[in-house]
């Protein structure tokens, strides 16, 4: 089988599995978190701030993502490749996977919030690994649905970071209704992600199993959330959007 062919089933396979990929890198972050040296406080108000600035980031630059794609297109699909036209507009006119970009920022937020450059760089590579495999099967899939003007596009759209600013407005008018019926599943995952690394990093300083006050509140009160999202979308319409062209 050749290469790309290779890369192609492998990359469809982890696009159908990507929602494992925070599992993965938790355990990961196991052995880290437990050799990661005790740092000062003001070294810890640092890391923290840093990682929570970074992960938000992640988060805003998927919300806008979500909130101006419109449905049919590589940007709204969960199980499979699907593409009724090609998006090139809004955050597609800086980089051809701007969701990527975004999963990449929160995850290396929280990778931060370890206190471990070690393992900042490792989960950077796993990522890169992992998601190169991805984009390059949905590059393959869009390649043979619009051929030139997907090479056209690909041509002067970088793949993950942005290299000029020459951004074009999504004729999509941004949904909130959008975001809030397909992201409660991230924000969810990813204080799920915080509240791990705090659990695990106290409970091995005290030998004792515990986890900061602030971070417990702040998992009960997303949770709470995230599950009145959830009833939202599997039992009302409320969260349903009429998309543009």
């Amino acid at each position: 089988m050749a290469l790309v062919d290779k890369w192609e089933i492998q990359g469809n396979f982890l696009f159908k599995y990507r929602g494992q990929f925070p599992v993965l890198l938790f355990l990961i972050a196991i052995p880290f978190i437990y050799y990661t040296p005790k740092v000062d406080l003001s070294v810890q108000f640092f890391y923290n701030v840093v990682s929570i600035l970074v992960s938000i980031l992640g988060f805003i630059i998927r919300f806008y993502t979500i909130g101006t794609t419109p449905k049919g297109t590589s940007g709204r699909n969960t199980k499979m490749q699907i593409a009724d036209f090609l998006n090139s507009t809004g955050l597609y006119s800086l980089v051809r996977h701007p969701l990527y970009l975004g999963n990449y920022l929160i995850w290396l937020g929280i990778s931060i919030f370890t206190y471990n450059i070690s393992f900042i760089i490792i989960m950077s590579l796993f990522f890169w690994i992992y998601y190169e495999r991805i984009m390059f099967a949905e590059e393959r899939f869009l390649q043979r649905k619009f051929g030139k003007k997907y090479t056209d596009w690909s041509n002067k759209t970088p793949a993950f970071f942005p290299k000029t600013f020459n951004f074009k407005k999504s004729k999509i008018s941004f949904s909130f209704r959008s975001v809030l019926r397909r992201e409660y599943s991230g924000i969810i995952s990813a204080v799920i992600g915080y509240s791990f690394i705090d659990l695990f990093r106290i409970s091995f300083e005290n030998n004792y199993i515990s986890i900061s006050p602030s971070i417990l509140q702040i998992l009960i009160i997303v949770s709470i959330i995230v599950f009145i999202l959830r009833s939202l979308k599997h039992y009302t319409n409320i969260l349903e959007e009429k998309d543009g062209p």
